[in-house]
């Protein structure tokens, strides 16, 4: 999947085979647009492309937990934490603050129970992942390559701790496009009221076609801003503007016919004319029944935020979108520094209740064996104490949950050591879950290939980090 070189020749053309030829190919796909024709990917356009092998699914929900959930106190319980609670322990931790209480072990503040057939032990604070356990594949024994939540979160994303790479969601954008043209490939649904941690970096584009890069959507007011026209006009009269800025677009875009960026900004002001109308009719949640609204906890007022994009997430899906990004409320939520608790008390009662509805309501319409859906953030925490009752960062250990598209349900994947400090059984790395993900989509990880700066990027980068299927975790 390598860009399409510039055609360079002097022979005449046609307008169409030069629309065909310049610009990456790009052009060609506009007018193939402009004519109804079905939309098909060349040089890493938006349209649909083929996969390398046959896939188990078609898209991604990516439910990104920032701020490092603590793997023992949510998914991966440790009697010995209870054992030899307050007392020091050996292990060499790489502390992120002073004040690491001397390596004092803490055990849990909750409550581990058994859930679903498979019996997995979970923390009483999150019953409703819980309820759907058996759905999931647990991934008890993920690991990291950084404890700072930006560069962690950036690794998680593009599998390395450098900014300014294309992000997960960019690279199944350009390897398999979208099946809607009407909507971007790539859409994140972040909290209104403001930013995670890092930002924009965990969407972008990095040096693919800004095509690719993620597409904000709010969920609340209107779901695309800046999109519909600040001064009322009737359908004929944007219709006719359109065409017109079209035209000007084409004429512009003929005397630059090497400008890929151009070509990029051209796609993508008329995906925004598109989207006018099939943006605002796939995020309008009026027509959902009370039980599903019900399901995803719109009518409590603490998970109705998260549940909502949770919503429009399945919505988007639905509607042909290849990955959709899905963040819980601003900063870093799961950062429980202290007081863990409250925290992880706190921001469990707003995610749980929408997490379960979402794998309930994909299950239910037949959606869940076609979509992946990972719950994950960037790291975990320490086994030992910080500020007497939160965790510090800790790279070396993560849980994380899989759905759908493939991965095995009720499944429970590796082991961390006696304390939960390190990953120590079948361990996983991020590289090796990106692979995975491609792999279930129907993607060669190693043949997923971007030609930049003179070498073949791939999103893995095998040679270096060995990255795998993991073949254990899909049935």
């Amino acid at each position: 999947m390598k860009p399409e070189k510039n055609f360079s020749g002097n022979l005449p053309i046609s307008r169409r085979q030069l629309l065909q030829m310049s610009g990456l190919g790009f052009g060609g796909l506009a007018l193939q647009a402009v004519l109804g024709g079905t939309v098909q990917a060349a040089g890493g356009g938006l349209g649909s492309r083929p996969a390398h092998i046959p896939p188990r699914a078609k898209s991604v929900i990516l439910m990104l937990q920032n701020g490092g959930p603590s793997q023992m106190d949510l998914f991966d319980p440790k009697p010995l934490l209870r054992k030899f609670n307050g007392k020091q322990h050996s292990i060499k931790v790489e502390m992120f603050q002073a004040g690491s209480e001397q390596n004092k072990l803490m055990d849990t503040p909750f409550r581990f129970q058994r859930y679903g057939e498979s019996g997995a032990e979970l923390s009483e604070v999150i019953p409703g992942i819980g309820s759907v356990i058996d759905e999931m594949t647990l991934i008890r024994s993920m690991h990291t390559g950084h404890n700072n939540h930006t560069e962690a979160l950036v690794m998680l994303m593009t599998g390395k701790i450098f900014q300014d790479r294309p992000a997960l969601g960019a690279w199944i954008s350009y390897g398999l496009g979208t099946e809607n043209n009407s909507l971007p490939s790539y859409v994140v649904l972040r909290d209104p009221a403001g930013y995670n941690t890092s930002g924009t970096l965990t969407w972008t584009n990095g040096w693919l076609s800004a095509l690719h890069r993620g597409t904000e959507f709010s969920s609340s007011g209107t779901p695309v801003l800046n999109l519909s026209s600040s001064i009322p006009v009737t359908s004929r009269e944007q219709r006719n503007n359109l065409d017109f800025l079209s035209r000007l677009n084409r004429i512009h875009q003929r005397r630059l016919p090497r400008e890929a960026e151009l070509e990029a900004r051209i796609q993508n002001y008329e995906l925004a004319a598109r989207m006018q109308l099939a943006a605002a009719d796939v995020l309008d949640i009026s027509g959902e029944t009370a039980a599903t609204r019900s399901l995803y906890g719109l009518d409590n007022k603490t998970t109705e935020p998260y549940g909502r994009r949770c919503l429009m997430a399945r919505k988007l899906v639905e509607a042909g979108v290849r990955f959709v990004q899905v963040h819980p409320r601003p900063f870093q939520p799961w950062d429980s520094h202290s007081k863990t608790r409250s925290g992880l008390g706190s921001i469990c009662g707003a995610c749980d209740r929408p997490t379960a509805g979402l794998i309930t309501d994909l299950k239910q319409r037949g959606l869940l064996d076609e979509t992946i859906v990972i719950w994950s953030g960037e790291f975990g925490r320490l086994p030992v104490s910080q500020n007497g009752s939160g965790r510090d960062h800790n790279r070396n250990a993560f849980s994380l949950l899989a759905a759908g598209g493939g991965f095995r349900a009720g499944y429970i994947h590796g082991a961390t050591d006696e304390v939960g400090y390190a990953a120590a059984e079948n361990k996983v790395s991020v590289a090796d879950l990106h692979a995975t993900i491609l792999h279930q989509l129907g993607i060669d990880h190693e043949s997923l290939i971007y030609e930049h700066a003179g070498r073949e990027e791939t999103l893995t980068d095998p040679p270096l980090t060995g990255a795998r299927v993991v073949d254990e975790v899909i049935s």
